[in-house]
């Protein structure tokens, strides 16, 4: 059975993809989910409930070291919080684009909010934001 151990992955970060910056050193975690609705289509006569695909719900959550130096976490995302449209992609390794190692997309997501200190005296701020909305694109193209 094959397994993918994340140990070198990558995580671009903003308005548009020709703006993205990497945040890979300051992530810890990424949860990539995309879902559909489910619309009840049961009519007259049927005798099981029937479901079909409504509309479509993506998301990416992020955890991430809280970093306040230019081009970093908080310089990133602060201006993105509410934004119409951003930009996250993440690939499983470094390595080029392929089947094997696809880059998730989401454009034109919305960023809600996000914590601007979050942390304890002597550990390292880790924050936790989600991008919501858009469009997930799943590219294998080398």
């Amino acid at each position: 059975m094959a397994t993918t151990v994340l140990s070198n992955p990558t995580v671009l970060v903003g308005a548009t993809s020709g703006a993205a910056t990497a945040l890979t050193v300051q992530t810890v975690s990424a949860v990539i989910n995309d879902s559909v609705d489910a619309l009840e289509s049961t009519a007259f006569g049927q005798t099981n409930r029937t479901f079909v695909k409504g509309l479509s719900t993506a998301t990416v959550t992020l955890t991430l070291l809280m970093d306040y130096t230019a081009a970093s976490t908080y310089a990133l995302l602060q201006p993105l919080v509410g934004a119409a449209a951003t930009y996250v992609a993440i690939k499983p390794t470094s390595a080029a684009i392929s089947a094997t190692n696809p880059e998730f997309q989401l454009t034109n997501g919305l960023l809600t909010g996000m914590d601007y200190v979050n942390g304890q005296l002597g550990e390292l701020q880790q924050i936790e934001v989600t991008f919501q909305g858009g469009t997930l694109v799943i590219d294998t193209t080398p």
